[in-house]
Parts: structure tokens; C-alpha cells; sequence
């Protein structure tokens, strides 16, 4: 089957435009919308819906998509193995991460990445809410919690301790807890949708959870950089990772709660894949790069 039309159809998918996906190849519109006529007629289906005014995905094209892509990445990794691809990387990366986490470390790097990937083009979908990777269609995603499905691979960016906070004004008014069990009388602003995290002392788990069993948050929310704003103004007790609030601690805007106890998960920073993928050099020096910059050891525990 015809790379180069592969190469086509899954430009002209992905930024819905024949012409513009032809320029990126550097052929003509006429001889893009003849290419892509040509591998229609060798799958025998209609990829693209075509109109006067825009371009659309078939329901046959939304499912060869992904075989598209894997047949280019599997050329890709040939040509690697054989030496013949010089690591030059190329082409447009499609990569889901949390958004508190990418303003803080993703988006300030960027200008970097593309200036030592010049071919490289980047598609960021930043959520604080999960996305499904393989069905979403991105190449690669940052994730902060346990990697439990069997269709991706992972690499491990850092740890990811997660603690009690709150501000000092918030603690001079309502008091400071003093066991887990004070938690119950205080104000607690926990992340919409989560679970009850346990809690370890001295590295022990104990029985105490946060929030705890049988408490309402007053306040709960879906955006990781909101809950610490809240927090900073003295909404209340709230948990937080470490590369969120590591400033604060510092400057005093925040201070620990509980500070002998920490939330006992062992959770870290993924970079995870989908494992039927090939790992292109894109996203290859894209890992490396963001392993570079932000993790071993990771920014925050940078002194």
C-alpha cells in the first residue's frame, strides 16, 4: 500500500483540510486529492467525505485511521532499525495531560522542544479530567494515577507525594488539626469525582483517610490550579501534590496539615502510550525530552 497516501489521509484526517495536509507534504491540492482518490480505490471505501465547503472523516475513515497510523509507525521502526531514518522527527504529536501540570512544567518548555524539533508539530488536549487515550487518538499522555488498563505501556516521569494543606489565615481562624480525626470538623475542599486517599504516618499506613470516612467536602472541584487558588485564599484544608503547592510551602502561602502524615498511594507522573503503537521517533524524543526537563529528579526537588 502507498506511504505516501497513508501519510496523506492521516494529515487530511487530522486537520480536516486536503489542501493544507497536501502543503505539508509539499504537493499541490490537485495531486493530494488525486492521491487520496487512489488509496480509496485500493481499500475500496470512501475515507473522506468531500464537499464544497468542508471535509469530513467517513465512518470507514474514522475506523482505518488507526491502522493508518500504525502502518506509517511500523515503516517508521523499520527504517529506524535499518538506520535509515537519521532520528529525524517528524510530523504532528497529539499529547493529553492535566492541565494544572502542563502550565507549571509542560507549556514554559515548549519553545525549546520546537526549536530543537523543528518538524515536529504539537496538538495539546490539557484536562484535569481523564481522557481516554486510544479512543481519543493521541500518541501520548501524562497521567498521575495507577495505569490499570492492559492496552498501554508507561514511563515512569516522577513521583507524585501528595499532602495536606492550607492556608495560615485559614488555620489561625478555625484552628490547627492535630490528628486526622480533627478533619472532620474542619472545611475540606477535595477534587470532584475522587476517593478517599488513605494516610501514612512515619511511612506506616494508618486507618485514616482524606477525605475522611463519612465527611462532605464543602467545596469540590475538577481543576487542580482552582482548589489551590482556593486553597491560598482560605477555603480550606485541601490535598495537593508536591509540584503544585512546592512554592507556596516555601513562601508561606500555604502550610502543611498533619505535616507527620502524607497520603499513603504511592502515586507517580506517567507518560503512557497506547502499547499497540510503535514509539515513533516523535514521541521518542518527545519522552526524552520531557524526562530531561522535568523529571530525575524531578523540577520540585530541585535545590
Amino acid at each position: 500500500m502507498d506511504t505516501d497516501g497513508l501519510r496523506l489521509f492521516v494529515l487530511a484526517a487530522e486537520t480536516l483540510n486536503i489542501s493544507a495536509a497536501g502543503r505539508q507534504l509539499g504537493i499541490a491540492p490537485a495531486v493530494a486529492s488525486a492521491r487520496l482518490s487512489k488509496l480509496e480505490h485500493q481499500v475500496g471505501a470512501d475515507l473522506l467525505h468531500r464537499s464544497t465547503r468542508k471535509v469530513s472523516l467517513s465512518q470507514e475513515g474514522a475506523a482505518f485511521l488507526p491502522f493508518a497510523k500504525e502502518m506509517l509507525a511500523q515503516e517508521d521502526a523499520g527504517l529506524a532499525a535499518l538506520g535509515k531514518d537519521s532520528e529525524e522527527a517528524t510530523g504532528r504529536l497529539r499529547f493529553a495531560a492535566s492541565s494544572t501540570f502542563a502550565q507549571l512544567y509542560v507549556a514554559p518548555i515548549l519553545p525549546e522542544f520546537l526549536e530543537r524539533y523543528p518538524s515536529v508539530s504539537l496538538e495539546l488536549r490539557l484536562s484535569d479530567t481523564q481522557t481516554n487515550l486510544i479512543e481519543g487518538g493521541f500518541d501520548l499522555a501524562l497521567r498521575n494515577y495507577p495505569i490499570e488498563d492492559s492496552n498501554l505501556k508507561a514511563r515512569k516521569l516522577a513521583d507524585d507525594k501528595r499532602v495536606l494543606c492550607a492556608s495560615p489565615d485559614y488555620l489561625n481562624r478555625h484552628g490547627v488539626p492535630r490528628t486526622p480525626r480533627d478533619l472532620q470538623s474542619h472545611r475540606l475542599v477535595a477534587f470532584q469525582g475522587g476517593t478517599p486517599r488513605a494516610l501514612s504516618k512515619n511511612g506506616m499506613r494508618t486507618p485514616h483517610t482524606f477525605p475522611p470516612a463519612g465527611a462532605k467536602p464543602r467545596v469540590t472541584c475538577d481543576d487542580g490550579a482552582s482548589m489551590r487558588v482556593a486553597a491560598v485564599a482560605g477555603t480550606g484544608i485541601t490535598m495537593h501534590a508536591l509540584w503544585s503547592i512546592h512554592k507556596d510551602l516555601e513562601q508561606g502561602t500555604l502550610v502543611r496539615v498533619l505535616p507527620d502524615h502524607e497520603v499513603d498511594d504511592h502515586s507517580a507522573i506517567w507518560l503512557v502510550y497506547p502499547k499497540a503503537n510503535v514509539l515513533t521517533a516523535k514521541v521518542r524524543v518527545f519522552i526524552d525530552f520531557l524526562l530531561e526537563k522535568i523529571g530525575t529528579p524531578p523540577t520540585w526537588d530541585r535545590h
